[in-house]
């Protein structure tokens, strides 16, 4: 009775009226950030992925225990710029997973995405560290500490995007490829990613081309995601 008698109350419709514009324009807010982050993430991915295929057939202008190899120590340094700015795009996804709202809530949730966005900004920063290795060999100074960050970050971003990849399964919002990307993602850093690092120069740089176009196909599906 309260409800209907406060219902005729002055100004209350007006309130009303308000506050549905206003969960209205922060739902839209949120759904274009979501898009944007997406846009951002296949690119990111997409370029990444074209980033891998370079350095996999471009011929080598050092020798192989260089680390920077195949590139000069200047070449090296442009181009580990530009991965830094990379993983922030790919970084722009994992978090968008929030605010599409289509991973089932619990605490296992909160961790996978806290880990796989951990895992992704400390593999950002690593790539600007590794500069400081351009006029090494393979192993040599500073190379340890670089595979002990590179190992870190991938182990936890693999890790994440499992957890976050079961809770986009359980929230069943999206289905077919979509609902297993993430997952997919995060399985592919221990099989067959890791095993692939561990081999030649060029299967390793495919290796993780692959991973790169599971995260075009990441933001390819936050992009759309107001559409499903």
């Amino acid at each position: 009775m309260r409800a209907t008698w406060a219902w005729w109350l002055p100004g209350t419709r007006e309130v009303i009226a308000m506050s549905q514009v206003r969960t209205e324009t922060s739902a839209a807010t949120s759904v274009a950030w979501v898009r944007s982050a997406g846009a951002v993430c296949l690119a990111a991915g997409i370029l990444g992925a074209a980033s891998g295929i370079f350095l996999a057939v471009y011929p080598g202008q050092v020798s192989k225990d260089m680390f920077s190899y195949p590139l000069t120590a200047g070449g090296f340094t442009v181009l580990q710029v530009w991965f830094f700015v990379q993983h922030l795009g790919l970084l722009a996804g994992i978090a968008a997973l929030v605010w599409a709202e289509v991973m089932a809530p619990g605490r296992s949730t909160r961790w996978g995405v806290g880990l796989a966005v951990f895992g992704m900004a400390l593999l950002a920063v690593t790539e600007l560290v590794a500069i400081t290795a351009r006029n090494s060999t393979y192993p040599g100074d500073g190379t340890g500490l670089l595979d002990v960050l590179y190992g870190v970050s991938s182990v936890a971003v693999g890790v994440g995007l499992i957890l976050a990849g079961s809770a986009v399964r359980r929230g069943g919002r999206w289905s077919g490829w979509r609902g297993l990307v993430v997952l997919v993602a995060g399985i592919f850093v221990f099989v067959p990613m890791m095993p692939a690092l561990l081999g030649p120069f060029v299967l390793a740089r495919l290796a993780i081309t692959v991973w790169m176009m599971l995260f075009a196909a990441l933001g390819y599906a936050l992009w759309k995601a107001d559409r499903q």
